[in-house]
């Protein structure tokens, strides 16, 4: 029984052939008044499992997704993520006596087998908890954001986010990230050239791999770095590209 005293909280997710991660997402996320599954035309057995665990499921695409909530507050998460217990009950105690329409956690990344403790994979901090007459998600093509205008709070307990340990699946997806990155900067009429090539990569490994200590994360954070490394290089690279399209 979920306690009367808190905010009733809608879980959202968005799902595509999500089968193999959503049954422990769902099951985290337990605590939730509500589970609402945003689907894109799932073929595997995505809305079996979904319903077995009492989502309710909509079928469309994710633009504007949180306005189909029940709740004020909303918990957005993806279907490979989990809740912690740690975290469930943090968020528990914030909706029972909120001191913020925003509420940030730190979110765990396992990356080839290993949870990662430093650098780029923890904390990083995603702010997931609102409530949505207070923020939104915005309009990015990719790495969406939750926008708002307070200062957040912050909740304990870990969000567990469980990455492919396919790496070609893994670089095939930070691949498609990359060349939508590169499309938005264009789009707002950024431009990149040498510099950029550069100084962004080596920049990101001196932060994330020796300030915040991603060398102790062994082969598994230096991998991790490195293709993030090679994402900023290829950011900039296909925005070079569109950029001597754009003059043909």
């Amino acid at each position: 029984m979920n306690a009367p005293s808190r905010a009733p909280l809608s879980a959202v997710l968005i799902t595509r052939n999500a089968a193999a991660v959503l049954d422990r997402c769902l099951e985290s996320l337990s605590f939730a008044d509500e589970m609402l599954i945003v689907d894109s035309a799932s073929s595997d057995g995505t809305l079996d499992i979904a319903a077995r665990r009492g989502a309710r499921v909509v079928q469309k695409e994710w633009l504007g997704f949180v306005d189909q909530a029940k709740n004020d507050w909303v918990l957005c998460i993806d279907a490979d993520e989990r809740v912690s217990p740690e975290l469930a009950a943090s968020i528990a105690k914030a909706l029972a006596a909120p001191v913020s329409p925003v509420y940030r956690m730190p979110r765990r990344n396992r990356f080839l087998g290993r949870w990662l403790s430093h650098g780029e994979g923890y904390p990083d901090w995603s702010p997931r908890l609102f409530n949505r007459m207070n923020a939104r998600w915005s309009d990015d093509l990719v790495h969406e954001k939750v926008l708002y205008a307070v200062t957040p709070g912050t909740l304990e307990g870990d969000l567990m986010h469980d990455s492919s340990d396919d790496l070609a699946a893994y670089l095939d997806r930070q691949n498609r990230y990359t060349t939508l990155a590169a499309r938005q900067a264009h789009e707002l009429g950024r431009s990149s050239g040498v510099f950029h090539l550069l100084l962004s990569p080596v920049v990101r490994f001196f932060k994330f791999y020796v300030l915040r200590l991603g060398f102790l994360d062994g082969v598994p954070g230096l991998l991790h770095i490195s293709i993030g490394c090679m994402n900023s290089y290829m950011k900039y690279a296909k925005l070079i590209e569109l950029r001597k399209a754009e003059t043909r």
